[in-house]
């Protein structure tokens, strides 16, 4: 059995598992997330079981934000002794997203892309210079949705930007 969060910051409500994912503890996963990890999965019983296949989980992880290559998949099926042919259950494939964005570190990828950024090393970018590299590198944004980023990180009086308060409110869910 591991617990799981059901808000922020709240209480905390078990939630049983079957081996080996019962030596896995999830903590970082909010209810939002839990809902929409239920509801991807459900799409994926198609029979109405409580199981999906094994050879859709990198479709379903994709599908949850999550970027696992296929080897990254391969690994976690064999750490849950499961087959490519065969099914897993829901608090399965919770171990397996819990992992997978453990991973992959959303927060400590921005913080390193703006450390480039901060040439003199300070701890914030400033607001123009971050809209230019958003809207014009990589996968680009619009101009709209920099804005509600900036919103949610907030710019200092001054038009910085500081970098962790900018990864944090990017990368964290709304404590609105």
């Amino acid at each position: 059995m591991y617990a799981v969060l059901t808000e922020e910051v709240s209480v905390v409500q078990p939630v049983p598992v079957d081996p080996p994912s019962s030596s896995i503890t999830v903590t970082s996963l909010t209810q939002d997330q839990i809902n929409e990890f239920k509801e991807c999965f459900s799409l994926h019983d198609r029979q109405r079981k409580g199981k999906m296949e094994a050879r859709e989980l990198i479709t379903v992880m994709r599908c949850l934000g999550a970027n696992p290559t296929p080897s990254e998949v391969q690994r976690h099926l064999l750490s849950h002794n499961i087959a490519w042919d065969g099914e897993l259950d829901f608090s399965t494939l919770l171990s397996i997203m819990h992992r997978q964005l453990q991973q992959e570190a959303p927060l400590e990828e921005i913080l390193e892309a703006l450390r480039m950024a901060d040439k003199e090393q300070k701890g914030f970018i400033l607001a123009s210079e971050l809209r230019a590299k958003l809207t014009g590198l990589g996968e680009k944004l619009t101009d709209a949705e920099v804005d509600e980023l900036l919103r949610e990180a907030g710019i200092g009086a001054d038009g910085r930007v500081h970098c962790r308060q900018f990864a944090e409110a990017v990368t964290c869910p709304s404590k609105r």
